[in-house]
């Protein structure tokens, strides 16, 4: 049975290939009621990460009162974050790669015993990232699910997996000239967005935009100081696990939300505060604000009525399902806004989709941050950027890219500085996170092992150069940088390590 898995930020959500239909898994929690996702929680409860518990075992044991590490997820989006990135889980630290590691291990396990598919064979999966995820979150992403034991076959982009979901679910809103879908994916950390050209089973990417730290907890944290504001509470009450417990008040409150609803009430120090609705409503619209200014690009005369094209917006993610956020989208856009029915699950739905051998389904996608390049220059007095790749580069699952730089090196040692960006024009700007530093020694008696960083930088008549870029079908890149004349080559998978 072959499996489209959504590690999310506040829950992990699976669904199923059977036989051309999608069916979301179903686990069961300690008291043995099943629900659709498993947190994304992890808790400690013993030294080491032997210690650690994850999922709703996490969730029984900071109910005793055990420390917790909520939307760990969110740590993946730091610009400088690695496999050995460290977090703190009650008071001793973790590296993320082991707690991702854990976590999906106990994703796994309960997959195998305790969900509705207990039993079954697990086979090829499908997993997602933010579209706008940086090459170290990908690799770390990938990593731990190959780690945990999942036979991962394709690593597809949020969006782009609820793009399937949109057009398996709701086919006869496409025709030959409305063949266009902007898929608008807010979930518990993050804000994707994308727009799709639909053509019969053939996604195209066009682009794709996002914030890499908006999402649910967001609102859950206006709701939390609202209350908190109403209960005359200062500063000091916005720290400890006191404000952790009110959070998780104002994630359950939110989610009960229905359009109808006029009050939220939630607990401080015993006792219970009101909040109305469309106070937390007013507070919080500048968040939906905020994610209709960044796919402002892909959205451009839509609330104008054109273009024409545009099959409709399909509301996905958990924190989609606020009430406030499709209003606030109608109002601007009219009638093609369209929600999902099953919002939190629509991106597992469709990653099932992509895992389908018997499905057609097929997906050309785009880098969403340009890759460059920061070389030496002038016997290392000047430096000079390249851009390698733009965010226009498509991607397609199963398939790799290649870009090469051939030329004679002018200096002893190369220093290659690698960055990843999302401004356009050829130029580092924008939300750029660095992604390595490779060390050539291009002088043979350099290759000896030594630290090159202390090595000064000196012109001389090098070898022949070449660098070759190769992006695979997940969107990640890998380098290699060959001395033409010895066949010396130096090799980096891009992300692996902390820049």
């Amino acid at each position: 049975m072959d499996l489209g898995v959504d590690l999310g930020t506040t829950r992990t959500t699976v669904a199923v290939s059977d036989r051309g239909n999608y069916p979301v898994v179903g686990f069961l929690d300690t008291d043995d009621d099943v629900r659709e996702w498993l947190p994304s929680v992890v808790a400690r409860t013993g030294p080491g990460t032997q210690g650690l518990l994850f999922g709703y075992a996490a969730l029984d044991a900071v109910a005793q009162g055990a420390p917790v590490l909520r939307s760990f997820k969110r740590a993946m989006a730091a610009p400088d974050v690695g496999p050995h990135t460290e977090l703190l889980v009650g008071d001793e630290p973790v590296a993320l790669a082991d707690l991702l590691t854990g976590f999906l291990s106990a994703l796994g396990e309960a997959l195998r015993t305790r969900s509705t598919v207990s039993g079954e064979d697990l086979g090829r999966t499908v997993v997602s990232v933010p579209a706008h995820a940086h090459s170290a979150q990908r690799f770390l992403t990938l990593e731990a699910f190959r780690a945990a034991g999942f036979d991962v076959v394709q690593m597809v982009n949020e969006p782009s997996a609820a793009g399937f979901e949109y057009s398996h679910r709701k086919t006869r809103t496409l025709t030959r000239q409305r063949n266009r879908v902007v898929v608008y994916d807010l979930g518990g950390g993050t804000f994707d967005a994308s727009l799709v050209t639909i053509d019969g089973p053939q996604h195209d990417v066009d682009a794709s935009l996002g914030l890499n730290r908006l999402g649910g907890d967001d609102f859950d944290a206006v709701l939390a100081d609202l209350t908190l504001a109403r209960a005359g509470a200062g500063e000091a009450d916005r720290r400890g696990t006191a404000y952790l417990d009110l959070l998780e008040q104002a994630r359950e409150a939110k989610e009960r939300l229905a359009p109808q609803s006029r009050r939220v009430v939630l607990d401080v120090a015993g006792e219970p505060v009101t909040v109305p609705v469309e106070d937390f409503y007013e507070a919080a619209a500048p968040l939906v604000t905020r994610t209709m200014e960044a796919m402002a690009p892909l959205v451009h005369g839509l609330d104008e009525g054109t273009p024409a094209d545009v099959a409709g917006l399909y509301l996905v993610g958990g924190a989609s399902a606020l009430p406030l956020v499709p209003r606030l989208l109608r109002e601007r856009f009219g009638r093609r806004v369209h929600r999902a029915p099953m919002p939190a699950a629509s991106t597992a739905i469709g990653l099932a989709i992509a895992s389908d051998q018997g499905s057609d389904y097929s997906l050309r996608d785009r880098l969403s941050r340009a890759v460059g390049v920061f070389r030496e220059g002038g016997a290392g007095r000047e430096v000079a950027f390249d851009q390698i790749l733009g965010r226009d580069q498509r991607v397609v699952p199963g398939q790799d890219l290649s870009v090469r730089r051939r030329y004679r090196a002018a200096h002893n040692v190369g220093h290659f500085r690698f960055v990843e960006f999302t401004g356009a024009g050829g130029t580092p700007q924008g939300d750029l996170v660095p992604f390595g530093e490779v060390v050539v020694p291009f002088d043979p008696a350099l290759r000896d092992g030594r630290d090159l960083r202390e090595v000064p930088v000196r012109r001389v008549d090098g070898p022949e150069v070449e660098e070759v870029y190769t992006v695979d079908g997940n969107g990640m890149v890998e380098v290699a940088i060959t001395d033409l004349q010895t066949g010396y080559a130096v090799r980096r998978q891009l992300g692996a390590q902390p820049a």
